[in-house]
């Protein structure tokens, strides 16, 4: 076998490696009913707040469409290809709890596993969501793009 043969043969082993190690949204459900994966934290702010934070949050990262279950208590996002990592796809989980505190579990997962770089990392997201919470106790509104 030829050289230009085995680089392809090898590229086209590595693409199928890739093709066949994808995250899909359904995949983010699935791990988080599991317990597998996800980090949860606990808000000082209603389920309606931490609703609309959560969406703010994922836009505040470059989510593309949110697909919102709000009788599921879940949301569903991805992201797209930049130049250092395939997207990924995300959930976030918004619980209410007593006294007005609202339980938010937030499972991110990378399109292509193999990839090294994440486009939001569940910390990011933890660390975005209470820079939200913060600015909503100062009777501010949310601004459109990322503080």
């Amino acid at each position: 076998m030829n050289v230009s043969k085995r680089i392809a043969s090898a590229m086209l082993t590595a693409l199928a490696l890739s093709v066949s190690a994808c995250s899909t949204m359904q995949d983010v459900v699935k791990v988080k009913q599991s317990g597998a994966e996800g980090t949860t934290k606990q808000y000082a702010v209603s389920e309606a707040q931490a609703w609309e934070i959560a969406k703010t949050v994922f836009r505040w990262e470059g989510a593309d469409a949110i697909e919102e279950h709000r009788d599921q208590h879940y949301m569903l996002t991805s992201s797209g290809v930049n130049l250092v990592s395939w997207g990924a796809v995300m959930g976030a989980w918004v619980e209410p709890l007593e006294n007005d505190d609202t339980k938010v579990t937030v499972v991110t997962k990378r399109r292509v596993t193999v990839n090294v770089a994440t486009t939001l990392t569940e910390t990011t997201f933890h660390k975005r969501f209470a820079q939200a919470v913060n600015i909503i106790k100062q009777g501010k509104p949310l601004p459109a793009e990322a503080p």
